[in-house]
């Protein structure tokens, strides 16, 4: 493969190469290429699905079905601030579905939507793993447990100008 594969010249592509590459662009590396992908371009978008297809010689089809298929990849780029409310038995136990609804009041999406301003993603999981600080949410990376509808409003509207 060509050193600047891509005709952007955006570096990202080259960093995809590399890791294509250290796989020997073999096509059942296909998830830890997308996984790469997603790292480095913060999404799947169409430019990178079609260049991991051809990087591995798959067809566009079966590149795009496995990112689909998957709900760990994202096909649109995220909102400025991210927000993950753990779903899992214990967190729903706990109240979590009162801390989803919250947050989706508060900042008129739903789970899977960012808002029109591109402030905040919102997403849920089925289990992080940190059952002991039930419910618990994700706020751009940082695990905060024991939350309360009270508590998840009070984050997302400091991301919030509109003053939701």
């Amino acid at each position: 493969m060509a050193e600047s594969s891509h005709p952007s010249g955006d570096d990202r592509f080259k960093g995809l190469d590399v890791t294509m590459k250290r796989h020997q662009f073999r096509p059942d590396a296909l998830i830890e290429v997308l996984h790469k992908a997603e790292d480095l371009f913060g999404f799947l978008g169409h430019d990178a699905l079609f260049h991991v297809a051809r990087g591995l010689k798959l067809p566009p089809s079966r590149v795009y079905g496995v990112a689909t298929f998957y709900h760990l990849f994202s096909l649109k780029p995220p909102g400025a601030h991210t927000c993950v409310v753990c779903l899992g038995t214990a967190c729903f136990v706990k109240g979590a579905d009162r801390v989803l609804k919250a947050i989706e009041e508060c900042a008129g999406i739903k789970a899977g939507e960012t808002t029109k301003d591109n402030q905040l993603s919102l997403s849920t999981v089925r289990c992080i793993g940190t059952c002991g600080i039930a419910p618990l949410a994700v706020y751009d990376g940082s695990t905060v447990g024991y939350q309360t509808p009270d508590d998840v409003r009070r984050h997302v509207k400091e991301w919030l100008p509109h003053g939701s």
